[in-house]
């Protein structure tokens, strides 16, 4: 069943979107999502550290999940957890894996969660640079000059929209640095990556972190 999914899997993609652009006029301060586009296409192998922080009112600070995406080929994504736990999480060949120590891997068909499929599918989309394939399932709004630049997609398909409202990616130069993923319901969600997550190795106060996020890493 589809009520079965960890939530983990629901919560991958969005984080792995490292640029879901479409093209778009030239903004007064030099930048539009093809600038962005072309700044973080990647071809694979690739790999990047990251710091998700999750937030909660519950919580004097962020419960921190640190680790490390991976792209070994052009078909496969890796999500690794190794702290506050140790989790590796792989989609390829329309399957998620999600593999514990100690236990034998769940594994679920990717086409049950269309949702994430579609997400997968943008996903390639931005490192092919297929501009027109991800025009069709996100709206997009650039802002910011080339030292410091955000990109607000918002989800253009309803089955998307229900969970998630909408993914902003906020870059300085070349490096995406962060991404925040605000779900349909609950808090934020920001993931650090590259340089901003290295920066937040030291740093603890809730504020803080969340702002390594908005201010493109630079403090």
């Amino acid at each position: 069943m589809i009520s079965g999914i960890p939530k983990t899997v629901r919560r991958l993609l969005p984080c792995l979107l490292t640029g879901l652009l479409a093209s778009s006029p030239a903004l007064a301060s030099g930048v539009d999502a093809t600038w962005i586009l072309r700044q973080l296409a990647q071809p694979a192998p690739s790999q990047t550290n990251f710091v998700e922080l999750r937030g909660s009112a519950l919580l004097k600070e962020p419960l921190r999940v640190e680790g490390q995406y991976r792209r070994p080929d052009a078909g496969t994504l890796v999500r690794e957890v190794r702290t506050p736990y140790a989790e590796t999480t792989t989609i390829a060949d329309g399957q998620v894996s999600i593999a514990r120590a100690g236990k034998p891997p769940r594994v679920f068909a990717l086409q049950r969660v269309p949702e994430l499929a579609d997400l997968q599918a943008s996903f390639g989309a931005m490192l092919a640079g297929d501009l027109a394939a991800l025009e069709q399932n996100y709206r997009l709004q650039p802002s910011g000059s080339a030292q410091r630049w955000q990109l607000q997609l918002t989800p253009k398909a309803e089955a998307l929209a229900r969970r998630v409202r909408a993914v902003t990616l906020h870059g300085q130069n070349a490096e995406l640095r962060c991404i925040e993923t605000q779900p349909a319901k609950g808090e934020v969600q920001r993931t650090l990556l590259g340089g901003a997550a290295t920066a937040a190795a030291a740093v603890r106060d809730a504020a803080a972190l969340n702002g390594l996020c908005s201010a493109g890493g630079t403090r």
